[in-house]
């Protein structure tokens, strides 16, 4: 989250204002870097924004709901989909703004954290899935969905197979192996995508060439 979010409350005396909601959520970001999920407090993330546990307790039930808030704003201003109508080089750069949001990110941590959590917390699970991953998905597909409208890849591709070949090997290493994502293996995914749908590494398609078999 933004150093924007100053940290100048005290008490009640700033309510229910957005100066004080952000400072929340900036506090309970930090201190997940910091210490960790086990770190997280209520009382840990009211001195870290300077305001009162009440003012808290009227937005936010659990530490859960803030840190999924706080990810949630993080997300939705750290994972734009590129639009450049160019697929190839729209897909590598949301590649790599993925890889990076996910491995280096003050909000990776969170996201990581809370994956963790909704292992053992089917009630947030649902939550989780509703209000991020639903939404991430479609993230995940937008790159080639517009691709498809205008006419760049064929109408019958397979979305979905294509969407889990992209971004499926660089969550399993964020989320699983913790091995490195740099750009040069989030550009040969994009590689492979554009070769498997007939198109070159620079997006367009081959001179002569009119269906996936003759790239091969």
């Amino acid at each position: 989250m933004g150093a924007d979010a100053t940290r100048r409350h005290h008490g009640n005396r700033h309510g229910r204002s957005e100066q004080a909601r952000l400072a929340v959520l900036e506090a309970a970001d930090d201190l997940l870097v910091e210490k960790g999920f086990a770190g997280v407090t209520i009382e840990a993330i009211a001195a870290g924004a300077g305001v009162a546990k009440q003012t808290i307790y009227r937005w936010w039930s659990t530490k859960t709901d803030i840190l999924l808030d706080a990810f949630l704003q993080d997300a939705a201003e750290d994972l734009p989909v590129p639009d450049h109508g160019d697929v190839g080089r729209d897909l590598r750069g949301y590649l790599r703004h993925l890889a990076y949001f996910l491995t280096r990110s003050d909000a990776g941590a969170v996201l990581r954290a809370l994956l963790g959590h909704a292992q053992h917390d089917s009630a947030f699970a649902a939550v989780l899935r509703a209000r991020f991953l639903d939404e991430q998905h479609d993230r995940d597909r937008l790159a080639i969905e517009r691709a498809v409208r205008r006419g760049q890849l064929p109408a019958d591709v397979d979305i979905a197979a294509e969407v889990d070949q992209l971004v499926g090997p660089i969550y399993y290493r964020a989320l699983v192996t913790a091995s490195a994502i740099d750009e040069d293996f989030t550009d040969r995914l994009v590689d492979a995508f554009l070769r498997r749908v007939g198109l070159t590494t620079n997006g367009d398609r081959p001179s002569g060439v009119n269906g996936r078999a003759e790239l091969s």
